[in-house]
């Protein structure tokens, strides 16, 4: 049994100027960023290469519509390597144009074209929540289908990850947030997946302590601190990724995807209404397996009894970062709650089957309505 694998290879700079003194982008290269960060950091190099600015398709997360705009957008240029250069949205918007495209995106997603790799792919992220600099899942809102899917396939992993802190300065606080939280999902889900190995947990592990020490000091000190830890930060966010690229997420990314399609809700801050909810019901349905050392780890960091209510704790310790809301105030309605549980069992068992326990309809019926 494989018990774990790391395909890009990692390079780390502490500066983006670093970054092109080795990598030298050129007439060769294609990069998708946006256009605040083309001028902060790469117009100031005088690098001459070819950009295309995300914004100019559109806001909010990746779409098969998106992607197919931006497809014929790239015909006009040629290039062997692609740079992306930004979060979540513009990473996974690449893994899927770094194929051989088809008409339309969709699809690659739906499985009626399989996959090929038909460009390199360098990612940089600027944010400290998605990992997937090194893993090879994608997510887009299928329009068609109203619903969000991932591709996560071997010809979707970046051949390069390239780590720079100074790319998360401009990072505004609540993104930091929301995508560190994510960071810390990962690495929870990862370690009580059953395709969790040594390897993983290791990983795992350590991602969460390391976030969860960078958040101390954000709630004693003040959402400033953050700029003090931006490596150890973004470090984490990535050993996250190593890990549930390795052994999944489970049922909080499963759940999340529904609000986050028909809401428009960011993928971390989707991810954050349903974190403590689905440990609370973990927990009540094994509470004597692997969680109870997932709870260790937690309230070392929360001061709290780990036998007690490590989930309601971590809750209350990470509203003081950014509250969470009902789903009600994302525009859900009482309806939907059976309508978004139909959905997330239809469409997410790839997801699910990385849960600590099995949950049944009525469970994650339950989870919707008490968040509603």
């Amino acid at each position: 049994m494989l018990a774990f694998r790391l395909v890009p290879k990692i390079h780390y700079f502490d500066t983006f100027k670093e970054f092109n003194e080795e990598f030298q982008l050129g007439k060769n290269d294609l990069v998708l960023t946006n256009e605040r960060r083309y001028r902060s950091f790469i117009a100031p190099l005088g690098i001459e290469t070819n950009v295309i600015f995300r914004g100019q398709f559109g806001d909010g997360e990746p779409s098969d519509e998106m992607i197919d705009a931006i497809a014929q957008e790239m015909k006009k240029y040629r290039f062997d390597r692609l740079i992306a250069f930004g979060g979540g949205t513009i990473v996974d918007i690449c893994k899927v144009l770094a194929l051989r495209l088809p008409e339309k995106s969709l699809s690659l997603f739906t499985g009626e074209v399989a996959p090929a790799k038909e460009k390199k792919l360098i990612v940089i992220p600027t944010t400290c929540g998605t990992g997937s600099e090194v893993t090879n899942v994608a997510i887009a809102e299928l329009k068609s289908l109203k619903i969000k899917k991932g591709l996560a396939v071997e010809e979707t992993f970046a051949d390069e990850a390239v780590l720079i802190p100074e790319t998360l300065k401009e990072l505004p606080y609540k993104f930091y947030v929301t995508s560190s939280i994510d960071a810390l999902i990962h690495a929870i889900e990862s370690y009580l997946s059953p395709k969790a190995s040594p390897f993983t947990e290791t990983f795992s592990r350590e991602a969460i302590s390391m976030i969860m020490k960078i958040y101390k000091e954000i709630v004693d000190k003040g959402e400033e601190e953050r700029f003090k830890y931006l490596k150890e930060m973004l470090i984490a966010s990535t050993y996250a990724g190593i890990a549930f690229g390795n052994a999944g997420v489970g049922a909080v990314h499963a759940l999340s995807y529904a609000i986050g399609g028909a809401f428009h809700v960011p993928h971390g801050e989707a991810n954050y209404q349903f974190f403590t909810e689905v440990f609370k019901m973990y927990l009540h349905k094994h509470p004597t397996g692997k969680i109870r050392q997932a709870n260790g780890i937690l309230a070392d960091y929360l001061d709290c009894d780990p036998q007690g209510d490590v989930y309601g704790e971590l809750e209350r310790f990470l509203n003081k970062l950014i509250v969470k809301k009902p789903l009600r105030d994302y525009g859900m309605t009482e309806a939907q709650i059976d309508q978004f549980t139909d959905i997330t069992i239809a469409n997410q068992q790839r997801l699910l089957a990385n849960n600590y326990v099995f949950l049944d309809r009525d469970e994650i019926r339950e989870i919707f309505a008490n968040l509603y």
